[in-house]
């Protein structure tokens, strides 16, 4: 399911008549369909089928309205014109003639009351927020399901359904299956891990509450709220949350507990370059850490949002979407991985080097969308000159002089697999942080969409396509990366 149009902003023509002048006067009325969405402000959120979008919510005299020609806009041919007090919308072939200061409308010739006036502000016509479980399925002539309290609206057979069944090993999993790929911003706090679907036309289960029986993961929550569906699994210990099936499963599992054992001393100095954390202070990393093979980082998170590609696309959900994706295709070729942010946080650039010099991994991935061009671009580092590495002991801005030849054998059997793949490829260098500043062989990734059209960037199939040519690539070249997946 898509975001929304790629283009946010139409402007559609409204004709306003006066009954007795002879001339027309054609004035121009700018659609707003507000991105997906501000949680401090009223919002409706409308589901159909191909699109998904937003619409704000005003109040008059005590009473929740939308704007009518906002809510049909994106669903199929629609224009609007002024005649006096009347106000008349056409979308495809009917009709709807409404009345200012009146709830009666004629609608595909059939009167219709709502609760409610109609208002008529500046051209703009304005329906009861309520009215529109009435209103919409015979504007449209289609089936619309509507729960005013939680301010989302279904046109269509649209809904996403889940199950949740929790899986008694150990540690127990609580395995939820989805009807359709979902991708939900997460965020995890004492005893709770949350998942917000702001796009997915999810609808609840038969139950709000659902309770499994087990002290680790004992029950979830599903509500609903001002356009978004949210699911709350209470766990007695830190919960983490994984992606399979191509974003169809989402399996809660209790974040692994590093066992007890006798302190670990630390490596010796000389072992550690300068470069795991800025301001050339090693670290020492624990004997019994996690080798991860690859390092993901989604680019951008929390209040950076990165580019924007569209008025409602924000380059740090496509990042967080692909990594998800690539881990999915690293893990399934038995590639241990790491993503630096599986959540909507911001991870400061020097944080995120130095994370991925003390994993020790093999490659490092970073990941950008763009809404310019087309296909893909890789980027491995540009280093500045005039600094030279001597010893164990690096530069912070030069720490990838070592590595940068596997860095460029790395995005090169990278792009030869996307042209395999038959998608547009570049390789590039550039100054692009923080690939300077990591000691492992580190390649950036920018997707631009592949027609050219930026809803590319949306379709699980292109994002699938992208992930697997990155995984299938690296997986092909272990050997030369210096180990074995």
């Amino acid at each position: 399911m898509g975001f929304s149009r790629s283009n946010a902003f139409r402007r559609l023509r409204l004709w306003a008549r006066s009954r007795t002048a002879t001339r027309v006067l054609a004035l121009v009325l700018t659609i707003a369909i507000v991105p997906l969405h501000s949680a401090d402000e009223k919002h409706i959120v409308i589901y159909a089928p191909g699109t998904t979008f937003s619409l704000p919510v005003t109040d008059r005299d005590g009473r929740e309205y939308v704007g009518l020609l906002e809510s049909v806009e994106p669903l199929g041919t629609v224009s609007a014109r002024v005649d006096g007090t009347h106000w008349k919308l056409r979308y495809n072939d009917g009709e709807s003639d409404f009345t200012a200061s009146r709830n009666r409308a004629r609608v595909r010739g059939h009167d219709m009351d709502f609760p409610g006036n109609f208002l008529l502000e500046n051209n703009r016509g304005l329906v009861p927020l309520v009215s529109l479980g009435t209103l919409l399925p015979r504007i449209l002539n289609a089936s619309v399901s509507f729960n005013p309290v939680s301010r989302r609206l279904f046109v269509g057979n649209v809904a996403t359904h889940f199950t949740a069944q929790l899986s008694k090993t150990t540690p127990p999993r609580l395995l939820m299956n989805f009807t359709a790929p979902v991708n939900p911003t997460i965020a995890t706090e004492p005893g709770r891990l949350r998942m917000s679907f702001t796009r997915e036309p999810l609808v609840a289960p038969g139950t709000p509450t659902l309770t499994f029986d087990d002290k680790s993961i004992p029950s979830a929550t599903y509500l609903e709220n001002n356009g978004v569906a949210e699911i709350t699994v209470n766990g007695g210990t830190p919960l983490m949350a994984s992606f399979s099936n191509d974003g169809r499963t989402i399996t809660i599992a209790p974040v692994p507990q590093q066992p007890p054992g006798p302190p670990q001393a630390p490596a010796p100095a000389q072992n550690l370059p300068s470069a795991a954390v800025p301001g050339n202070a090693p670290k020492a990393v624990p004997a019994n850490a996690t080798h991860y093979y690859a390092v993901i980082d989604p680019s951008h998170g929390g209040d950076d949002r990165g580019v924007a590609l569209s008025d409602s696309l924000a380059e740090k959900d496509i990042t967080l979407s692909l990594a998800r994706r690539l881990r999915q295709e690293f893990e399934s070729r038995g590639i241990p991985t790491l993503v630096l942010r599986d959540s909507d946080v911001n991870v400061p650039l020097d944080e995120r080097a130095a994370q991925t010099n003390t994993a020790h991994p093999t490659i490092y991935v970073a990941l950008h969308a763009a809404s310019d061009g087309k296909g893909v671009r890789l980027y491995t580092a540009l280093l500045p000159s005039g600094v030279e590495n001597n010893g164990p002991f690096v530069a912070w801005d030069t720490a990838q002089t070592r590595s940068l030849p596997t860095s460029k054998a790395a995005a090169q059997n990278v792009a030869a697999e996307f042209q395999r793949r038959q998608l547009p490829v570049r390789t590039l260098q550039a100054p692009l942080r923080p690939l300077n500043n990591l000691t492992t062989a580190a390649i950036a990734v920018e997707v631009a969409p592949a027609s050219g059209d930026v809803a590319d960037l949306t379709q699980p199939a292109y994002q699938q396509n992208v992930a697997s040519g990155i995984a299938t690539a690296i997986a092909s070249m272990h050997n030369q990366l210096g180990g074995a997946p």
